[in-house]
């Protein structure tokens, strides 16, 4: 897909793997609205790039609708969706705490499948209506994120685990759904990447995590990821794939 003047949204596009993903497409010609809880930080990366900041509980229907009625007012229907919004939270089921509260785990598949699947659901209704902008009728691409926890989940990583492996798994059966309307679904499962939460860790153990890496031997870039989305946007024939961006990581159980 030629993205030049193509309108873009971006969840959890304040940092992080979303907020290089609003500038490469920026830089690559699209109109990007970025969407996060963190109106801010959103409105912030926003003004660099010439988009608009939107804040949001992606797990919310009703701000949902909201956040992609005003990124249409602004830039049209969006043809690219990338979901970037999610949390990572580490806690055992049963721990010298207690057992994991219900809530928590439930937080989890609300903001990270829930969230995925609520953008997805509203960018396609708006994009299955647009004209064809190839050959083949392509309308629209979604490209989902999920996580190598989605395959080897850690002691700890119960809740986190099973809300990215639920967002691996509708990617083919979305894929599959919106191949009659020309709409790719695509989904990035990275390894370990310079996230805001994994910088704030010491930087031993940055380089411990890192060391982990088989090749290259260092964490993720968020531009890495950026540049795996340009090349699913350029290659029409992915689709309904689950890529790992991890240099070849399997994790361990801890």
């Amino acid at each position: 897909m030629d993205i030049t003047g193509v309108a873009a949204i971006v969840t959890g596009g304040a940092s992080g793997l979303g907020a290089a993903t609003a500038r490469a497409l920026a830089k690559a010609g699209a109109k990007v609205a970025l969407i996060d809880h963190n109106e801010a930080g959103a409105k912030q990366i926003a003004d660099e790039i010439a988009g608009i900041g939107i804040g949001c509980d992606v797990s919310s229907a009703e701000q949902a609708e909201d956040a992609v009625k005003r990124a249409e007012e602004a830039h049209g229907p969006a043809r690219i969706l990338v979901n970037c919004a999610g949390i990572a939270p580490a806690k055992k089921v049963l721990s010298k705490t207690g057992v994991m509260p219900l809530d928590e785990f439930r937080k989890a598949i609300e903001v990270n499948l829930i969230g995925t699947f609520n953008f997805l659901r509203l960018v396609a209704e708006r994009a299955a209506n647009l004209d064809p902008v190839s050959e083949s009728g392509e309308r629209g691409v979604i490209i989902n994120t999920a996580s190598v926890a989605a395959y080897e989940g850690q002691i700890g990583q119960t809740a986190y685990a099973a809300s990215k492996g639920g967002v691996k798994a509708l990617t083919l059966p979305a894929a599959r759904e919106f191949a009659q309307i020309g709409i790719r679904v695509c989904c990035i499962a990275p390894g370990i990447f310079e996230t805001p939460m994994l910088l704030g860790l010491p930087e031993p153990a940055q380089k411990s995590l890192g060391a982990s890496v088989p090749f290259p031997s260092r964490l993720g870039k968020p531009d890495e990821y950026a540049k795996l989305v340009l090349a699913i946007l350029d290659n029409e024939m992915l689709n309904g794939e689950t890529i790992r961006l991890d240099g070849a990581l399997r994790m361990a159980p801890k």
